[in-house]
Order: C-alpha cells, then sequence, then structure tokens
C-alpha cells in the first residue's frame, strides 16, 4: 500500500526507536529505510546469517526464534508493529544470533546497519533510544532466565499466557483472545519445556474454566485467576459464614 510521506512520518513517530526526533530528522531516517513485504512463513533474517540490517515491523506479525547447539528451538519472542528486531546490526555483531520469521504477511522496514550507526552519529536522540531498548531487551531476557531456573512449570506457562496477552490481547465475548496463532509447542519453546507437559497444564485449566485453548487459539476466560498462579499468590477463598450463637 503507498504511503504518503506525511504517512510514512506519522507513523515512524509512534515507533519508540524514533520518538522524540523532529520532523527534519525523521525525513531522513525514513529516506535512508528500504521497505520489504514478508509472506507467510518467509524469513526476515535467519540464525547465522550476516548481521546486515536493523529492521522495525510496520505491520504483520513476527516471531524471533534460536536454534540451541543440542539442536533444540527456542521461542523468544513475537514481534508487534512499530518494534525493532536485528539490532545486533547497529552493534557490530557478525551474525544474527536468531531467525526471525513472518506468522502471517508482514510489511518491514529496514536500515542497513552502517547507515543506522551513522544515523546515531548524527542523531544523540536516536542512539538513547536504541539504548534503551537494549536495556529493557536485556531485563526483559534476565527476567525470562529467572523464570527458567527457579520456577515450576505451571508458574512459567501462566507467566507466558499473560505476557502474551497484554501484548497482544483482543477483548471477544468470552473472554481476552491472544491474537496469535498460538501453539501448544510455541508455548513450550517459550518455556522452556515439552509438549507433554503444556498440554497437561493447558488441559487443567480449561477444565477450571481458566481459559479456552484450541487449535492455535487462546481465550482468557478468567485472567485474575491466572495471575494467582503466575505471581503464587494464596487463592481467596468465601469467607465463612457465621455461625448461630
Amino acid at each position: 500500500m503507498f504511503l504518503s510521506d506525511d504517512e510514512q512520518l506519522a507513523l515512524l513517530m509512534r515507533v519508540p526507536l524514533f520518538a522524540r526526533l523532529n520532523r527534519s530528522e525523521l525525513e531522513v531516517v525514513a529516506a535512508a529505510a528500504r521497505r520489504q513485504h514478508v509472506e507467510r512463513d518467509e524469513f526476515v533474517f535467519q540464525q547465522g546469517s550476516p548481521a546486515s540490517d536493523i529492521c522495525i515491523l510496520r505491520a504483520g506479525r513476527v516471531r524471533v526464534t534460536q536454534v540451541t547447539p543440542d539442536g533444540n528451538q527456542v521461542l523468544l519472542r513475537f514481534i508487534h508493529p512499530g518494534q525493532m528486531f536485528g539490532g545486533v546490526a547497529a552493534f557490530g555483531l557478525a551474525e544474527y544470533p536468531a531467525s526471525a520469521q513472518a506468522i502471517e504477511p508482514s510489511q518491514v522496514w529496514l536500515w542497513n546497519g552502517k547507515t543506522m550507526r551513522e544515523l546515531m552519529q548524527r542523531m544523540p536522540q536516536l542512539a538513547l533510544n536504541a539504548l534503551d531498548h537494549t536495556v529493557e531487551t536485556i531485563q526483559q531476557l534476565q527476567t525470562r532466565v529467572r523464570e527458567l531456573q527457579t520456577e515450576r512449570v505451571e508458574r512459567r506457562v501462566a507467566r507466558a499466557v499473560l505476557r502474551l496477552a497484554r501484548q497482544s490481547g483482543k477483548r471477544v465475548e468470552s473472554g481476552i483472545l491472544i491474537d496469535l496463532p498460538l501453539s501448544r509447542q510455541d508455548l513450550a519453546e517459550m518455556t522452556g519445556t515439552n509438549l507433554y507437559s503444556v498440554s497437561r497444564i493447558l488441559s487443567g485449566w480449561e477444565k477450571q474454566g481458566l481459559l479456552e485453548a484450541g487449535r492455535e487459539r487462546v481465550v482468557l476466560r478468567e485472567p485474575h485467576r491466572l495471575v494467582v498462579i503466575a505471581e503464587d499468590l494464596p487463592e481467596s477463598r468465601p469467607a465463612a459464614s457465621d455461625s448461630p450463637s
């Protein structure tokens, strides 16, 4: 879809990486970008390929995965419109440490890593925004590592489901739909467990009425009860009725 210059700048202004840049700076940033359409299941980049471009998702959904040395695939995160990925290209890494694959038709803005570094030198606010993004990403990864090392599986799955609901939840008649093609295998990869454990946990939650889990579809019916599990809070119980005196 063709966008006017003003429409492109308006979209860039909503991207956290470009926050607080003035119009003339945004125009320079926009002029340096390439546009790419990516079909479903097509890779934006693959693990081990040269880290050439920084990417911003304009529309669609992208999943970022990594294959470990022992051959297991780990789902690191989902990318939503306005988010940056492939940022290692700006910091001199030779290869992408993970793969980015579209899970629906998507549109991506790309900046060559060398070009983006030059823009950061010219625009200190852009460099500060990139630093903020890096710090936030590190904090998220530290949280994930802590969860994997210290928390029981049910709590990890509850946290992952709630995190996805915050990022892409949509209100529907029966509750909150996670608006992603989310499989049980995806949840297993995100939480460092196996498909059997995730299936057992989701089936148990369905029986309790906490959620509905179909094929690549999850609806939270009672998210507050999932918060209790995620935060390891005591279950609230109805107050006992007063006994007759």
